[in-house]
């Protein structure tokens, strides 16, 4: 039987305060000093702490590590939470939050004042741990892959404003949790005002089919 009452909703809270925790180490920053990176980000051009720039300015392992590191952080709470028999109702909200909390804490990290990354892989990790429903992580990888191979969308801040919001309408007409559309909804909020609010140059939109030069 799952739990219920005033247990069940302790052991969701416990869940999102794991999840956010575990989303606000941002391990390019990690590994930016254990590989004697210390100031890699500053010189990328959008300052994101993510996988991106850890493999562009620290190198193989510091990228690789960090993309590790991010999807893991994802996946592991939401999976442990997925697979915890917990029901949908009635604290909805709540374990919608679950599923977003490491995005949230990569965006908006407790251990840096606030000044986390977009959380792209982290989106991933937290995706994969909702194995095996697969149709969402499926969506967004999808998306991504055509607005960058066959509709070409630059730059990449508006290639991942489209591919979130697309994956997030595919994610609405499946209907197949209410807590995983409430869930993907929040991350794709979370990212978008991380987007929004980053001091990236917002470059004008280009858009060109496959076989266009």
């Amino acid at each position: 039987m799952p739990c219920q009452g005033v247990d069940f909703m302790l052991g969701t809270v416990m869940f999102v305060i794991l999840g956010y925790l575990s989303g606000s180490v941002l391990y390019a920053r990690v590994f930016s000093h254990v590989f004697r990176k210390e100031g890699m980000l500053e010189q990328s051009r959008d300052g994101n702490p993510g996988t991106a720039n850890a493999f562009l300015y620290g190198g193989f392992w510091c990228g690789f590590l960090t993309l590790l590191g991010d999807l893991l952080k994802g996946f592991l709470p939401v999976f442990l939470f997925w697979h915890a028999d917990m029901p949908e109702g009635p604290h909805l909200f709540w374990n919608g939050l679950v599923i977003a909390a490491p995005v949230i804490g990569h965006a908006f990290p407790l251990f840096y004042g606030g000044r986390g990354g977009k959380g792209i892989a982290v989106t991933f990790g937290c995706l994969l741990g909702l194995l095996p429903l697969w149709r969402p992580v499926a969506a967004l990888a999808v998306f991504f892959l055509f607005f960058s191979v066959v509709l070409r969308i630059t730059p990449h801040y508006h290639r991942t404003l489209a591919a979130y919001l697309c994956a997030l309408c595919s994610v609405l007409y499946a209907a197949e949790s209410r807590t995983v559309e409430l869930g993907f909804l929040l991350i794709v909020v979370t990212v978008c005002a991380r987007l929004l609010t980053s001091k990236e140059r917002k470059e004008k939109m280009g858009v060109k089919l496959l076989w266009m030069r």
